[in-house]
């Protein structure tokens, strides 16, 4: 999760420019997810990229330590008939981790990430690290792993998401959260007073109006009984004289309460984790 850009300041999100202008630049599909888990009882990051370009669907998979420093990583090129199912065995510290995939009878919407029909393992010590998709049985049978559920917490995305004045796509706000249909709203170009407007699930739980003296800032807002803060920055639709980007930072903080109800594997005494969503919001020409 080290190339997240930094998205806290005084003035709510704040992006560095390289970040901003690499993003419309390459202005591909892409959707990085980070789990945190642990390796021998060591908390480590596994951060999983989906993309999408004209070659086809690519996968990474990267294990950082806690200094965020990289152990190991594996890239899955883009497809278009091999590389559907395979495995790859890494070395990190002396120890082997194998990362199994399968996605030869996948399904595939508009976005970058599989709907279903696909597994994504990581396997350390026969322990199954993380499981990603619908096909665990099959997931477990490929791996032999023992078949315990994994101790991975989903706590951070990011994703590109393209539009004109509209801008969608799933969510969720926790691990293992219901996934929520989010729409951000937002007409710059002719309008005298331009305005932003989010809707959950279609119900609106946030307006800025002003939008030229509040393009940055931050609001609260309540899904699934969680406090959800939402930061916003959209000088770049505004004021750039280029086509750029602008983004969104939606971040809960689940109690350790709540974690251990929804995570039985998680240290009861650990401190409050919390996931963030970021959204980088490129407008089509």
């Amino acid at each position: 999760m080290r190339d997240f850009p930094s998205c806290f300041g005084e003035n709510g999100v704040q992006v560095a420019d390289s970040s901003s202008s690499n993003a419309t630049k390459t202005a591909q599909n892409l959707v990085t997810c980070v789990y945190q888990c642990r390796l021998r009882g060591r908390s480590c990051l596994i951060t999983v990229v989906w993309s999408k370009n004209l070659m086809g669907q690519g996968l990474s998979v990267g294990i950082d330590d806690s200094a965020n420093q990289s152990l190991c990583k594996v890239d899955i090129k883009p497809w278009l008939f091999s590389k559907r199912k395979g495995s790859k065995s890494l070395e990190a510290n002396s120890s082997k981790i194998d990362i199994y995939w399968d996605f030869s009878s996948a399904k595939f919407g508009s976005g970058p990430e599989p709907l279903e029909g696909f597994y994504v393992g990581v396997v350390f010590d026969r322990q199954m690290v993380l499981l990603l998709g619908d096909l665990r049985k099959e997931a477990f049978k490929k791996t032999n792993a023992t078949p315990v559920p994994s101790n991975a917490v989903f706590i951070a995305k990011r994703e590109n998401i393209f539009g004109k004045k509209v801008f969608r796509t799933k969510a969720q706000f926790c691990d293992n959260g219901q996934i929520h249909d989010l729409m951000i709203e937002c007409d710059t170009i002719g309008v005298t007073d331009p305005y932003l407007v989010i809707r959950v699930d279609s119900k609106i739980v946030m307006q800025v109006k002003q939008l030229r003296w509040k393009f940055r800032g931050n609001h609260t807002i309540a899904v699934d009984g969680l406090a959800v803060e939402v930061f916003w920055d959209v000088h770049n639709w505004l004021f750039s004289t280029t086509l750029g980007n602008a983004v969104f930072l939606f971040k809960t903080c689940l109690s350790a309460e709540k974690l251990w109800a929804s995570q039985p594997l998680s240290d009861p005494n650990s401190q409050a984790l919390s996931f963030s969503l970021i959204l980088h919001a490129l407008k089509n020409e």
